[in-house]
């Protein structure tokens, strides 16, 4: 009968283009010889006359050893299909198994794919790396399909992040394979490359499925793949196993975390359908707080099934005090820390406390330039370990290159490695002047004629982003957001409140542009308790009236007016004219009864005049001719906007212009002027698009569709009050949103939509 050596020989000779007869005169072997190794006759071939062969077909080392293993494996009869033994090593199925549909169906079709040709599978967890679930999902696969594995399935635990020793070596697990596979000790090579040459004959042409479980590496791993096509191989490994992928063709899938409803399904399986009805609440936390991590859930639902009269909601409140103390146990394979702290153990001395230095960063994920700042190693070195993080699957790296850590392995972080307190406060603070200087010039070119402030310079070893335009500095603020109010809440944490008052400073126009009303808030709160444990005035004069603006965006008019009449009060302290212009100017902004806030314009344009401070002045015309226009004074206003839009434009103050247009759009429609209303409208949305105000586009969208309606084109009225109500709900100005709403549906009926637009 035909096996591994007859077939191994048949195809050696048949690749070098020689008939038996050929091979006989080149090798000195017989012909009879010959055919009876190629026909499985020859049942205990010479290994001289193997080594003549080997030489006569010009074999590489590798393909000498797979000849000599598979001629044992004839000798020990391990060469006969009939008298091998079928191995089903897979562990017992997990249970219960839930969700990972996606992850699935990429297996089925990984399998489907190979066709017999199996590359290797490879599975990694990205969000998190031990307790993400990736043995419970290769074997729940493995035992759903082992009937496509009619000659065996074979599984190794390479312990290559193991609590009790080093990773396995890879030629115990070849023996172990050996052994499983039947073949005679006795017949087994000595040498750890003939053994595996022995394994990779014996499963040759076989359809067997092969799991390696928990590899350290690559190196790990590439001495246990089969040399056939027919074999399939899954490897589970904390690290990415790049070599893996880039040398053997292997598939790589990525398993991050269960969703909310999965893990919902967990725990309704493992306590009971009642049990988690009852307390609904208190299973939403804990979802939350497990992050869809597996091992937490499971030791979680564990910690309720061993304390029946607990209830959910007490786990719930110990898991959000101490989430790693909840998730600990003396049994490390149960316990959450241990788990972690075994890929820890992996990481060197740089990598550690990079891990550490990411776990204390503000922010839920952070950009290389954030990063390099953070660990000061500079940029090319920052990314490297960042990759190594990444390949031990501690950091996950999305789409656009930004870094994050799941919560409870930034938790883990945070304790795994002592820092001393000098490098954790100045990579705080690194980073922290990072988020501030690149915020600042961001600032600056969304408003260069803003008046400055002053920031300390950056540390050693700081580099911040270069942002070349207006586009650019909206996308950095767009992506940066959430990170930059955490810094400063960091910076009020660590006492460094002239940090803190400075990004609610930086924020300002993007907050503005975008809509961000109650963040806006928020940061000028915090500004304003910051500047008060400052001793300067400026600052808390600036503070509490940019607090005031926060506020009356809002229709918070009586905090409004407390926050300027503070302002004020500290500008006349300091006998300062300009402070005084800046706050009547926002005052004005702030009463509600139309002639008290013409005063206030009128006396900060009163101010500004005495001033050399063309962009003030050219604020105050623009606010004397809006009130004046809402007081039906038409002449008036349009002289002042005039003469303010004449400023604007001779220092080249684009958002002063638009603002500036659309008060002439306004004054335009109340005095009868639609198609003047209209084109002025039209050139402030420009503008304003152009600025990447969403905000104030919003609004002049839904004045004009009042000038359009004055017009009788309704049409053209509710196309622009429909992309007005757009904005309005991705602002969450729903109050806004609605009026439109009411005015598209009068304009449906015909009635008069026309009001105060």
């Amino acid at each position: 009968m035909e096996g591994a050596f007859a077939r191994s020989v048949r195809r050696f000779r048949l690749r070098a283009g020689l008939t038996q007869e050929s091979l006989s005169e080149r090798s000195g072997v017989s012909v009879s010889t010959i055919r009876g190794m190629e026909t499985g006759k020859r049942r205990n071939p010479q290994l001289a006359s193997v080594r003549q062969l080997a030489c006569a077909l010009d074999l590489r080392p590798a393909e000498l050893d797979e000849l000599l293993a598979a001629a044992a494996g004839a000798a020990s009869g391990a060469d006969e299909r009939p008298t091998m033994p079928v191995p089903r090593q897979l562990p017992s199925p997990p249970a219960p198994f839930v969700g990972r549909r996606h992850e699935l169906d990429r297996l089925n079709a990984a399998l489907r794919s190979g066709s017999g040709a199996a590359a290797p599978v490879v599975i990694s967890a990205i969000a998190g790396a031990g307790g993400v679930g990736k043995s419970w999902l290769m074997l729940h696969w493995a035992h759903r399909n082992a009937d496509r594995f009619p000659d065996g399935q074979l599984f190794v635990d390479l312990r290559g992040f193991s609590p009790d020793g080093d990773p396995m070596d890879p030629a115990v697990a070849v023996r172990g394979f050996l052994d499983a596979l039947g073949v005679d000790p006795g017949r087994i090579p000595v040498a750890p490359h003939a053994q595996a040459a022995l394994f990779r004959s014996l499963v040759a042409d076989k359809r067997m499925l092969l799991v390696l479980d928990n590899a350290a590496d690559t190196a790990h791993v590439t001495s246990l793949l089969p040399g056939g096509d027919t074999c399939t191989v899954a490897v589970t490994s904390r690290n990415r196993l790049s070599g893996l992928i880039t040398g053997y063709g292997a598939r790589h899938l990525s398993v991050g975390t269960l969703t909310d409803a999965e893990a919902n399904a967990l725990l309704v399986a493992r306590l009971g359908r009642g049990r988690v009805d009852a307390e609904p609440s208190a299973v939403e936390d804990l979802v939350g707080l497990c992050g869809g991590f597996p091992l937490a859930l499971s030791i979680v639902a564990g910690r309720a099934h061993t304390h029946p009269h607990m209830s959910l909601a007490d786990l719930a409140g110990e898991l959000s005090e101490g989430a790693l103390d909840v998730l600990d146990d003396a049994d490390p394979a149960a316990s959450l820390p241990a788990v972690l702290s075994w890929s820890h153990r992996a990481l060197t001395d740089e990598e550690a406390e990079v891990f550490a230095l990411l776990a204390m960063a503000p922010g839920p994920d952070i950009s290389l330039s954030a990063a390099t700042s953070l660990t000061g190693l500079g940029r090319s070195r920052t990314r490297a370990v960042l990759r190594s993080l990444e390949q031990a699957s501690l950091v996950d790296q999305d789409a656009v290159g930004r870094y994050r850590m799941h919560d409870l392995i930034r938790r883990h972080a945070a304790t795994a490695h002592q820092l001393s307190d000098s490098a954790r406060e100045t990579a705080l603070q690194r980073v922290l002047d990072f988020y501030t200087h690149t915020a600042y010039a961001a600032a600056r070119l969304l408003d260069s004629h803003r008046d400055p402030i002053e920031l300390a310079p950056p540390l050693p070893a700081c580099s911040t982003q270069p942002l070349p335009d207006i586009p650019a500095a909206m996308d950095w603020f767009d992506t940066e957001h959430r990170n930059l109010l955490a810094a400063q809440r960091t910076a009020v944490a660590h006492g460094l409140h002239r940090t803190a008052w400075q990004l609610a400073w930086t924020l300002y126009d993007f907050h503005y542009r975008r809509g961000h009303r109650h963040d806006q808030l928020g940061a000028w709160q915090i500004a304003v308790d910051s500047a008060g444990r400052l001793p300067d005035v400026g600052a808390q004069i600036l503070t509490y009236r940019l607090l005031g603006r926060a506020h009356v965006v809002l229709g918070h008019h009586q905090e409004a007016i407390a926050a300027m009449n503070q302002a004020l009060a500290l500008s006349e302290q300091q006998n300062d004219r300009a402070l005084q212009a800046k706050a009547h100017y926002t005052l004005a902004s702030i009463w509600p009864d139309g002639r008290r806030a013409l005063e206030h314009a009128r006396r900060s344009l009163d101010l500004y005049r005495g001033l050399d401070q063309p962009i003030g002045e050219a604020n105050a015309l623009n606010a004397v001719g809006w009130y004046a226009a809402r007081l039906g004074d038409h002449d008036t206003a349009r002289e002042h906007c005039r003469s303010a839009l004449a400023l604007y434009h001779h220092h080249q103050d684009v958002n002063g212009q638009a603002q500036t247009l659309d008060s002439l759009g306004y004054i335009d429609h109340h005095s009868g002027r639609h198609h003047d209303a209209v084109r002025h409208y039209l050139q402030a949305i420009s503008l304003y698009r152009d600025l990447d105000n969403t905000y104030e586009t919003a609004d002049t969208l839904d004045r004009l569709g009042h000038a359009h309606a004055a017009l009788g084109r309704d049409d053209q009225a509710l196309g622009v009050w429909r992309q007005a109500r757009s904005l309005y709900r991705q602002q969450g100005r729903d109050q806004e949103a609605e009026e439109v709403d009411r005015r598209i549906d009068g304009l449906g009926r015909g009635s008069d939509p026309d009001g105060t637009g």
